[in-house]
């Protein structure tokens, strides 16, 4: 062999070798929705393309918090990859818990990410965490049987109409119930609903001085109103159902309206899952007249814990899967209503995802949250269905279980507020708030 032959042969095999050292196994933590369930299945694609494996630990959205938050705060180093939202983003950034999104590519084009989805996902102007999808919420609805009970939903509609059709919608003989809603003990489950609701109501979590808002009108209104609500028109056992609970609900046909994530309307109209697929129509969250509407802003994203052995085969695996390029694939097998929605500028710019019944109704939503202007009065807080502390999660978990409990009859709802104001001026106080 000639001299130049063998160092081609012997660069090639090189190279070879630092390819296959550098493919990595990475971990990831998700939470058991539909669009991380449909990423999985693409994974053969990232591997094609990088050669890094995935191995993959899906879990219920309570265990998934639960889990990552233990990980992340004893440094048990578990996962390379984490999902985990507007919450612990800015939080976990700035306690340097999580390796900075800075030096994504140019062909990533981080520019492109709606400024309500990367804004809430960074801190001092360093993006920590990549939106896989983004998302408000909204009414999701049946549009026969709006109709059959002679009701009509207008575009933005308050609670007391909400509350009208629901019960006009509701048929316990046929097992429709008007209304489906979270109860589920949990922030980030119920405790994420009744506080996105309490805003409309003029609610806060605290006042300016960090004093819990549980013992006022608003908060005696909001629970009132919505156990009523739940008890005339909602399913039986409510206060255990989550996202995941109403969604089987509302396609099986069980239920008149949903008001939740603005992700799940690809779930209720994709005929291939929805019983109910071809009559679903959309409109924005209720509100009271107070100025306030009852949505939410939320993005499951993907973050890199501090610490991991495996960063850019992490970074590769973000890239890829929240990119534009990831978009087109689902877009192509799947078509364009189930790609993931709420991250980038361009999905609403395209004509093909223009088309799509939900999609301007999603970003209309999501561009109407205000987390800097949640509340009707004024708060010490930034946050919608919670406030950026942290001392939030561990707060509002406990506050949860007391509604839930109420929700389930186990007590009245002034017992649950007079527990939840009691609970979490304790902790503020213990934590140093007052």
């Amino acid at each position: 062999m000639h001299l130049s032959n063998a160092l081609r042969a012997a660069t090639a095999m090189s190279l070879i070798m630092v390819g296959a050292a550098q493919a990595e196994t990475i971990t990831i933590a998700t939470v058991n929705n539909g669009d991380m369930i449909r990423m999985q299945g693409y994974t053969a694609d990232f591997t094609a393309k990088t050669g890094h494996e995935v191995e993959w630990v899906t879990l219920e959205e309570n265990v998934l918090r639960q889990r990552v938050t233990t990980d992340i705060t004893t440094k048990g180093g578990q996962f390379d990859i984490m999902t985990i939202g507007m919450y612990e983003t800015p939080i976990w950034g700035a306690n340097e818990w999580l390796v900075p999104l800075n030096d994504l590519s140019e062909g990533y084009d981080v520019g492109d990410l709606l400024p309500a989805m990367a804004g809430g996902l960074s801190h001092d102007g360093t993006l920590y965490a990549a939106p896989f999808y983004g998302e408000s919420s909204m009414i999701m609805y049946r549009t026969d049987l709006m109709e059959a009970a002679g009701l009509e939903m207008p575009t933005a509609p308050t609670w007391d109409f909400v509350r009208e059709a629901a019960a006009a919608m509701t048929d316990r003989d046929a097992e429709i119930n008007g209304i489906c809603l979270r109860g589920k003990a949990g922030w980030g489950e119920g405790g994420a609903f009744i506080t996105a609701m309490s805003n409309s109501f003029g609610a806060r979590w605290f006042d300016m001085d960090w004093n819990a808002q549980f013992d006022t009108q608003p908060w005696a209104d909001t629970l009132n109103f919505f156990v009523g609500m739940m008890n005339e028109s909602g399913p039986a056992g409510y206060a255990t159902n989550g996202f995941n609970e109403n969604l089987s609900l509302f396609q099986q046909g069980k239920c008149g309206m949903w008001i939740d994530a603005t992700v799940a309307a690809s779930f209720v109209s994709n005929p291939n899952d929805s019983t109910v697929a071809d009559s679903v129509g959309f409109a924005l969250a209720p509100d009271t007249g107070l100025g306030k509407r009852s949505n939410w802003l939320w993005a499951w994203a993907l973050a890199i814990p501090a610490g991991t052995q495996k960063e850019a085969a992490a970074k590769e695996f973000i890239e890829w899967a929240t990119s534009k390029d990831y978009i087109e694939l689902v877009a192509a097998n799947e078509g364009w209503a189930n790609v993931p929605p709420g991250a980038r500028k361009s999905l609403y710019e395209n004509p093909e995802y223009q088309k799509v019944p939900f999609a301007q109704m999603t970003l209309d939503s999501i561009l109407s949250a205000d987390p800097t202007n949640s509340t009707v009065e004024p708060t010490p807080y930034v946050g919608i269905q919670f406030a950026a502390i942290p001392e939030f999660a561990g707060i509002a978990s406990e506050v949860s279980q007391e509604f839930s409990a109420a929700y389930a009859g186990q007590q009245t709802v002034e017992e649950a507020l007079a527990k939840a104001q009691a609970i979490t001026n304790e902790a503020m106080e213990a934590a140093g708030y007052r």
